[in-house]
């Protein structure tokens, strides 16, 4: 039987999720000052002492932004010179031409798939959307048809394959190889795309009649053509190094032996911070000095991609504090005692409490952070699940049902000039589907292996 202690404790967390919707939803709170006031509250309530609820929630913050803030400003980097440079169009146009245009919901999904490894989804939609725009005008086709396909692989690599902040947040929390994470994500990830992407776009598309008016559209109409692109495989082999080299880095002992210096090079370069410096470095040349682009304009652009990544960091590390305080308070303990005694499974768990952390805060980082903050501790007591299938789930449990607390809806609500019913039909229930095939997939996965 679980002891009213330990009940009493998992109300108040759950009072504290409920907080903290009403704040975001209701009061209009910003995320992070409501994350940080129901995190001091939960610690008052469980009894934890008010200095040391303080001091909790700064641990929280600081042991997840001593890495992540480095990843958010690397990744971001990488993103920019990609935009500036007109790689994504190179990418863009070379899978159309190759698809064709009866098979552009695949080409998109590709794309989306391709570009959304090293950027953020904001990034990623924001650079995207206007080809999105371009191949709709040109073809003729729906541009929820287009688009949906590209929000979705998009949404896919930034809720389940690192180097994106939050799902190598919660690579680290478990303690799983980033470079075997990377590769089951793909497995995962690439059939759940095409679930939540062109096929469910074909089913929605007819239900959906988008405006022939789109005022977000006209602003990319006066696309110059005669632009000078970089080379596809060039821009390809900039976006995907950081990548490789992490893989390469995971599987150190099978290129030389452990302790050797050749070993710990391999794995040094692998780091997933060094392998993104070392791809952003190269972008600079790549995408930049060899095309022309001053060392200033290079400043520029790195300097000028930083200022809208604070609010991406500061909501992870407000996450990490809640995911901190939860820890500290008691509350992990509480739900260890559950799984123990009613045997829960772990990927299911996981996923439950991101899912939950994402309807009512509205963030897939926060949810991330918190539920493998959680979940953590009661897989060091339960060993026998996969760390890199867990940190999956967590990630599929984070995007589940996108609705109006969340940025991102807004952001496919205005692009697409879309209603907020149409938006719930369309943007969030293919996050939806994503989250289930994600849990689906990775529950399979854990079976075969």
């Amino acid at each position: 039987m679980i002891d009213s202690h330990s009940i009493f404790l998992l109300l108040s967390a759950l009072g504290a999720v409920i907080g903290i919707i009403l704040l975001v939803t209701w009061l209009k709170l910003n995320p992070f000052l409501s994350l940080l006031l129901a995190s001091l509250a939960l610690a008052i309530v469980s009894g934890m002492p008010m200095a040391n609820s303080v001091h909790s929630f700064e641990v929280g913050v600081g042991n997840v932004l001593g890495h992540i803030a480095v990843v958010v400003a690397l990744g971001t980097m990488l993103g920019k010179m990609m935009a500036e440079s007109g790689g994504a169009d190179t990418i863009a146009l070379t899978l159309i031409r190759v698809f064709g245009e009866k098979r552009l919901p695949w080409a998109m999904m590709c794309i989306g798939l391709i570009v959304g490894l090293p950027a953020f989804f904001e990034v990623g939609f924001v650079l995207l959307i206007p080809i999105a725009f371009t191949v709709a005008r040109r073809t003729g086709a729906s541009l929820i048809s287009v688009a949906l396909p590209l929000v979705a692989a998009l949404s896919v690599d930034h809720g389940l394959v690192p180097p994106h902040p939050a799902a190598l947040l919660a690579v680290n929390t478990y303690h799983a190889d980033v470079g075997r994470t990377i590769f089951y994500a793909l497995l995962i990830g690439i059939p759940t795309a095409t679930l939540s992407g062109p096929l469910f776009a074909r089913v929605i598309t007819p239900w959906i009649k988008v405006p022939a008016e789109n005022p977000m559209a006209d602003d990319f109409e006066d696309h110059n053509p005669d632009r000078a692109l970089p080379g596809f495989w060039l821009t390809i082999g900039s976006i995907l190094l950081p990548v490789v080299l992490m893989l390469v880095g995971s599987w150190a002992d099978a290129f030389a032996a452990k302790g050797t210096l050749a070993n710990e090079s391999i794995r040094f370069v692998g780091n997933d911070d060094i392998a993104l410096l070392i791809g952003v470095l190269i972008s600079f040349v790549t995408l930049g000095t060899a095309r022309g682009v001053s060392r200033d304009t290079i400043l520029r652009f790195t300097n000028e991609c930083l200022a809208p990544t604070a609010t991406i960091t500061l909501l992870v590390g407000a996450g990490g504090g809640f995911g901190r305080v939860l820890q500290d308070s008691g509350v992990s303990n509480a739900m260890i005692k559950i799984a123990m005694q009613h045997h829960l499974p772990l990927l299911v768990l996981a996923w439950t409490l991101a899912a939950l952390m994402r309807l009512a805060t509205g963030s897939a980082t926060v949810a991330m952070t918190t539920a493998a903050g959680i979940v953590a501790p009661i897989a060091l007591e339960t060993p026998g699940t996969s760390p890199e299938l867990l940190a999956i789930a967590t990630g599929a449990g984070s995007l589940i049902f996108s609705h109006v607390n969340d940025g991102g809806f807004w952001l496919v609500k205005e692009y697409l000039n879309l209603s907020v019913t149409e938006t719930m039909k369309s943007w969030s229930i293919c996050e939806t589907i994503i989250s289930f095939a994600g849990l689906g997939f990775a529950l399979l996965a854990s079976l075969v292996m």
